[in-house]
């Protein structure tokens, strides 16, 4: 871990010296791999699973950073969580031969919690800030200069002793995630040179992503299971390891040994209340309350309170994979349940 605080009006405030910033760095060791705690992750995007357009776009960006000798322009990923934004921004990093130092947005509350993070950059270095759309209007119109021109531009003490003070810096790579890009101010969004949706993945791309991590974790994972677990996994690679953890410990208390069968998946989900499309007590909680109120069209904040949940919770996480199903669509004046979602709900009632 880095400890880093700014460094600048210190001797005006006394809180300063007790404040500090701690932030994650990730660094390549001499086989050019990237040190992390998890052994799954891979190492370089050609292991990198699904999103082969994505992957051919960065690497074209990177060998062209590489060839002149120069930073990576600017990145910011969006998408749902789970999705591997975070991984990716590693393998950038790993492939650029570079170290990638790691914030949250939330962690950054006063400027000079992102000036200190700034200055302690190396020429070529990677900062990632997660949830990067958390980050006050004051910090983003310091990354502003940072970011285009790669200088500092301070206002220095008060009153009659104001003055204004550049710091060139060395060239970096901003890395930003979200899950909510629109939440992200247009000036910010707009110095990004490479903006990119990370989508959720197929069901082919998510049965390899399980097979590899349950080969690096000794598992005996059956090919149907493997299927299984993919298609009960929302298109998100975090939920599919998730439960793969989850079964692999139902095997190994159980039957006392690391096979997962299809039937031990399948055991799994139906304690865990989840369908064969991933959806959980809660997904079927929302697609029923539409349907009590006429399949709508009902706002968000209204199903949240009929649910007693959290709207941002039901916009970021349940909402996007139903409407992938086709199971609701969004209006202008609500939510609305589709003949789909009506049909699903139908059929489970037939099967009780």
């Amino acid at each position: 871990m880095a400890i880093i605080s700014s460094s600048l009006n210190e001797s005006n405030n006394p809180r300063s010296n007790k404040e500090l910033r701690i932030v994650g760095s990730r660094k390549i060791d001499k086989d050019n791999s990237i040190e992390t705690s998890t052994s799954s992750r891979p190492k370089s995007l050609k292991e990198f699973i699904g999103h082969d357009h994505l992957k051919s776009s960065l690497k074209i960006a990177i060998d062209a950073a590489i060839f002149r000798n120069d930073s990576l322009d600017h990145l910011l990923f969006y998408g749902q969580p789970g999705l591997g934004k975070t991984t990716l921004a590693l393998l950038i990093a790993n492939e650029m031969g570079t170290n990638c130092k790691m914030t949250n947005a939330s962690s950054i509350e006063r400027p000079r919690d992102i000036i200190g993070l700034i200055l302690g950059l190396k020429e070529g270095e990677i900062l990632f800030i997660d949830e990067i759309h958390r980050l006050n209007r004051l910090t983003e119109e310091i990354l502003y200069s940072a970011m285009e021109d790669y200088r500092l531009d301070l206002t220095v003490g008060a009153n009659r002793g104001t003055r204004c003070r550049t710091i060139n810096l060395p060239k970096f790579t901003l890395i930003g995630a979200t899950t909510k890009l629109a939440a992200i101010s247009s000036p910010l969004r707009d110095r990004f040179g490479i903006c990119q949706k990370i989508n959720l993945y197929s069901v082919s791309d998510l049965q390899k992503i399980v097979h590899n991590y349950a080969n690096s974790i000794g598992i005996n994972l059956c090919k149907e299971a493997g299927i299984k677990l993919a298609q009960s996994s929302r298109g998100t690679p975090r939920i599919a390891l998730r439960l793969l953890k989850r079964v692999r410990d139902y095997a190994q208390v159980l039957n006392k040994n690391n096979f997962v069968s299809k039937e031990i998946v399948d055991n799994l989900l139906k304690y865990q209340q989840i369908d064969n499309k991933g959806l959980d007590e809660t997904d079927r909680k929302f697609l029923s309350f539409l349907k009590e109120n006429n399949g709508g069209p009902l706002g968000l904040e209204s199903i949240a309170a009929g649910l007693g949940g959290d709207s941002s919770m039901l916009e970021c996480i349940i909402e996007p994979y139903l409407i992938q199903l086709g199971f609701i669509s969004r209006t202008p004046r609500g939510r609305i349940l589709t003949f789909q979602g009506e049909q699903y709900l139908i059929n489970l009632i037939t099967e009780k």
